[in-house]
């Protein structure tokens, strides 16, 4: 969003116009993600073309699923920083999603293989024996 120099706008705006909640850009202020702006006269919060800018990239990065101490670091490096340096944090998050898929991958099959036992089933919940039992023996250990 492009705002003329002597242009600012209210919180109230800003998360209007970026789609956020008012207590999400205080909460980003609390956190040092955003330098808490000028208050007019009256009290009101108002922030600059820059500030706008910034929680557009915010935002833009929690979509691709960076955390916010992942955005920390990005917004501590430039344009003028290496390339290196957000290749680390990629590499970083990558490993930490093909983590997590693998998880889900495991669990993914776990349900699979246990609604196969449930249609297979005849007399009782297969399922819910097996979990009965295993909760039982991991109790007696």
């Amino acid at each position: 969003m492009k705002l003329n120099n002597a242009t600012q706008m209210t919180i109230g705006r800003v998360a209007k116009t970026l789609d956020l909640p008012i207590s999400t850009l205080r909460y980003y202020e609390r956190e040092g993600l955003l330098t808490p702006p000028d208050r007019s006269r009256s009290g009101y919060r108002l922030y600059d073309e820059a500030a706008v800018e910034r929680l557009a990239f915010i935002r833009s990065a929690q979509a691709v699923g960076f955390t916010l101490e992942d955005i920390r670091e990005l917004l501590r490096l430039d344009e003028n920083s290496s390339c290196k340096d957000v290749q680390k944090l990629l590499s970083r998050r990558l490993a930490e999603v093909e983590t997590k898929l693998a998880d889900l991958n495991r669990v993914r099959n776990a349900l699979s293989g246990a609604l196969e036992q449930c249609r297979k089933s005849r007399r009782g919940c297969g399922v819910l024996m097996g979990l009965k039992h295993r909760k039982a023996s991991k109790n007696s250990k």
